[in-house]
């Protein structure tokens, strides 16, 4: 079963860590402390949700002790009412943060706050009342399906080693034919391959679902670990690095702007518009959005929704280049 790769989980603050980074009084850097702890623990939040909640939370506290002349205590969180709250979405707002920035600041007021109030703590009913910044309305941009093949087959003119061009590949093609976050590529181990047909993958949360794999993506995997000059042990990591160490998400992000640039695709072209990909090509083919959900591992059928869209503007855009009354 795949496991988390140790460099994201290294990049989380400890519980410890996280309280003693906030700029709060002693008894609310307690109550952070545990409610981190929380979410590491029961919640079995992801370490880029941490972060998240982390840097989102300390950004609060900090504006807080310039809005309160000091750092805020329990009593203090008690007694903020809806102009605290709506003046620390403005302060945000000037330093430059989109809607979509400044709801995931006030989700995480909100799960700190909801710990609090559920503890016996703190209850705030006015954070409550405060409305979610309307987020602008998008669609996913996937990979065309010829962009996708033609990415996969230029990893080996981009790079010198034969073995790193065929992990690379080997990655691409556990994106678009698995529908994988990058994370949950990266963190395959050695004793997950060869890959059955079906394999059981740890996604947000900790939720597990169960993923067909395409030949394709088996024989990539299997070509890759023939190259592979590191006699790789069960718990090894299966993709790794010049220096045998688990690979980094960074080094996919790069190894996809090479290739995009390469082939002269948009910047939209983003290792997670190869799972958008995985979607709509599957939407397109006949695909339901309930066995949609499920290999992607949605918690809302309503995430999973967004993709009826782009098959729709897909549609659109076919019709407007084929239908002879089209442009009048």
């Amino acid at each position: 079963m795949a496991g988390l790769a140790a460099a994201e989980v290294n990049n989380a603050p400890s519980p410890d860590q996280a309280a003693a980074s906030v700029a709060a009084a002693g008894d609310v850097r307690a109550e952070i402390r545990k409610w981190y702890g929380h979410l590491l623990g029961e919640k079995r939040s992801s370490p880029l949700t941490l972060i998240a909640y982390h840097r989102d939370v300390a950004g609060f506290f900090e504006f807080l002790c310039d809005h309160l002349g000091g750092p805020a205590d329990l009593d203090a969180l008690r007694k903020l009412d809806l102009r605290d709250f709506r003046a620390f979405l403005t302060h945000r707002r000037n330093e430059g943060l989109t809607s979509r920035s400044l709801a995931r600041n006030l989700s995480s007021l909100r799960s700190l706050f909801r710990f609090l109030d559920r503890a016996g703590i703190v209850s705030n009913a006015a954070l409550k009342a405060l409305r979610t910044p309307k987020i602008p309305h998008g669609i996913p941009k996937p990979v065309a399906e010829n962009a996708a093949r033609a990415m996969i087959a230029e990893t080996g003119e981009i790079e010198s080693a034969p073995w790193i061009a065929a992990r690379d590949a080997a990655i691409l093609t556990l994106l678009y034919g698995c529908g994988l976050r990058i994370s949950e590529a990266l963190s395959l181990d050695r004793k997950d391959a060869p890959l059955p047909e079906v394999m059981r993958i740890v996604g947000k949360g900790r939720k597990e679902r169960l993923v067909p794999v395409l030949a394709v993506a088996r024989s990539a995997v299997d070509d890759y670990l023939v190259l592979c000059p590191f006699g790789l042990e069960r718990d090894d990591p299966l993709f790794v690095g010049a220096r045998g160490h688990r690979i980094d998400q960074r080094i996919v992000r790069g190894l996809v702007i090479k290739l995009r640039s390469r082939l002269g695709l948009a910047e939209t072209v983003t290792p997670h518009a190869f799972r958008h990909s995985f979607a709509t090509h599957l939407l397109a083919a006949g695909g339901d959005l309930r066995s949609i959900q499920e290999l992607l591992g949605h918690a809302s059928l309503s995430t999973t929704q967004m993709y009826t869209e782009v098959e729709s503007q897909r549609l659109l855009e076919i019709y407007d280049k084929a239908h002879p009354r089209a442009g009048h």
